[in-house]
């Protein structure tokens, strides 16, 4: 069935009143009706406003460099009424340091939903050539409700963090109070920000920091989640977006439960190439000479973890620790094999290196998310902060994709518990989108030419490699860099001299590639993914290891 395009409630007005100088919207961003509401004179003037606040730069932190600097600017609650309530959000920014050279700002986001960007450019300085950030001011920030930005909390305890919660009969009613419970809390907690802690308000505060900062158009690298919300910016403001790259992409038609649901369809290929990949190697691993005896290997153990769960360094895990844990293992044979082994020694009462274990037990563990970055603002923000932000968006961009009825849950959990045994029901059992309210907009449509460089690896277990194709096809201006090979989530850099040089290429000209563009793995940058390898975070944040230790 066709998707009836939706053009976007608040783009034009906003973008207008943001930045007067500057050229007038595109036709792809004409209003829907209710733009009225927020282009009246009077709301024209209280955003001009906003957009004439001039930050108060000054250092981060007392240990961190003196160029890299932070302020807060004030963005409305609720842009369809822009007088009403505000809210902070944290920026930052290290300048180039040769002002002649200077394009103007390449603005970043590290993932999440949740993740705190506000180190970002930190990060970027030491990660891209000098050929690139001479020309740009990097510039950070902390996505409404997260970190430093107003942070939102539902006051939740760390048992009610956890939802990967795998599907079954005893269990599903005291999973549905759970759902039930995180969802109430959050209403209590928050109250009304909840409904504006969206993406598409996300969106626009990154169009009103473009407007503060003086820019005509913003540059752009998202990874993850960051690939979204890119997305949705160049659809509200498809004459502000310049130069964008978009690394580890999430397919915007499937945002939120479908991705979390290609979780576990992108787990069943990369398990058959586990099974064959160890099946090749069956002489130094054990673990069968076909891969259909890999197979057996792998849920004989899970069967036994059931039964009895496998103490490894004195962590019980359970079969359906297993199951979590390898969905994400598998899309690295050598990891996941290296793991199993040390595993099944440890059931089979023999010594075993738990470390090696831990990449799968401690991956299916709390399933709670973590901070990216380290969870450097902790004295400042709510310790549930990303789990409350996550859940405010992933429920709030498009409540209409999450069922009111549990046992339409209990349905899909069962059935792709048979489809995908791997992860299926984890990932389609109930969440707390089920009772959560009502969107306050409707969902993005992503449909436009805006130029862009779509980045994915062909083994991303976050987003698999067609959750990058779905949005490269709907970014019609787009290019797609594909590395064959590639395992792990995040792309750029990683010491690859295709793939850098290609996104490097386009930050520094402006020119994408003439045609898509497929570059071949290298061992090191597999490796270097294994090594940065995030537990789940939907659609989780692929640099937080990267992040510098100190400010």
């Amino acid at each position: 069935m066709r998707r009836r395009r939706l053009a976007p409630l608040v783009a034009v007005s906003v973008t207008a009143a943001l930045a007067p100088a500057l050229a007038a919207p595109t036709a792809t961003a004409a209003p829907a009706a209710g733009a009225a509401a927020v282009s009246t004179p009077a709301a024209t003037g209280v955003l001009e406003r906003y957009a004439k606040q001039k930050p108060r730069w000054k250092r981060c932190d007392a240990d961190s460099p003196a160029e890299y600097q932070c302020a807060t600017i004030e963005v409305p609650l609720d842009y369809r009424k822009p007088g009403g309530k505000r809210i902070d959000l944290a920026i930052s920014r290290i300048r180039t340091a040769e002002p002649g050279q200077r394009r103007g700002v390449l603005l970043s986001n590290p993932g999440g939903p949740g993740g705190e960007g506000l180190w970002m450019p930190m990060m970027m300085r030491q990660e891209l050539p000098g050929s690139v950030s001479r020309s740009y001011d990097l510039i950070g920030f902390d996505p409404r409700g997260v970190g430093r930005s107003s942070p939102v909390s539902c006051g939740l305890k760390p048992e009610e963090e956890n939802w990967l919660r795998p599907y079954k009969a005893e269990t599903f009613p005291k999973d549905v109070a759970w759902a039930r419970t995180v969802a109430e809390k959050c209403r209590k907690k928050t109250g009304d920000r909840l409904a504006h802690i969206t993406t598409r308000n996300t969106a626009r505060d990154m169009d009103l920091l473009r407007a503060v900062l003086g820019e005509k158009k913003l540059s752009y690298v998202g990874y993850s989640y960051g690939t979204y919300l890119g997305a949705v910016y160049a659809q509200l403001f498809p004459g502000r977006a310049d130069r964008f790259v978009l690394d580890s992409a999430v397919d915007p038609q499937r945002a939120w439960r479908g991705m979390i649901q290609w979780w576990a369809e992108g787990a069943e290929p990369a398990f058959d190439r586990w099974t064959a990949w160890a099946a090749a190697r069956a002489g130094k691993y054990g673990l069968g000479d076909t891969p259909k005896k890999v197979d057996r290997t792998f849920w004989e153990l899970v069967a036994r973890a059931d039964e009895k769960p496998i103490v490894v360094d004195g962590q019980p895990a359970t079969g359906d620790d297993i199951r979590s844990g390898m969905r994400g293992a598998v899309f690295s044979p050598q990891y996941a094999t290296e793991a199993f082994v040390e595993l099944k020694k440890a059931a089979d009462g023999k010594p075993a290196s738990a470390g090696k274990a831990a990449r799968i037990t401690e991956a299916g563990g709390t399933g709670g998310p973590e901070r990216p970055g380290g969870g450097r603002f902790a004295a400042e923000t709510p310790a549930d902060n990303m789990t409350a932000s996550f859940w405010a968006v992933v429920c709030g961009d498009n409540s209409a994709v999450w069922s009111r009825d549990p046992e339409s849950y209990r349905r899909d959990a069962i059935e792709d518990k048979g489809r995908y045994p791997l992860y299926g029901d984890f990932a389609s059992s109930i969440k707390p989108c089920a009772f959560w309210g009502k969107s306050a907009e409707p969902a993005t449509v992503v449909d436009n030419r805006s130029p862009s460089l779509v980045v994915q690896n062909e083994w991303d277990p976050q987003t698999p490699l067609p959750s990058g194709q779905a949005l490269h096809a709907q970014l019609k201006g787009s290019r797609m860099l594909t590395v064959r090979g590639g395992e792990g989530h995040g792309v750029y850099p990683s010491g690859n001299a295709c793939t850098d040089g290609a996104v490097n290429r386009y930050l520094g000209t402006g020119k994408l590639p003439a045609k898509d563009v497929t570059c071949t793995a290298t061992p090191d940058a597999n490796a270097q993914a294994r090594k940065d390898r995030m537990p789940d975070v939907l659609p989780g944040s692929p640099v937080p290891d990267r992040a510098p230790d100190r400010f």
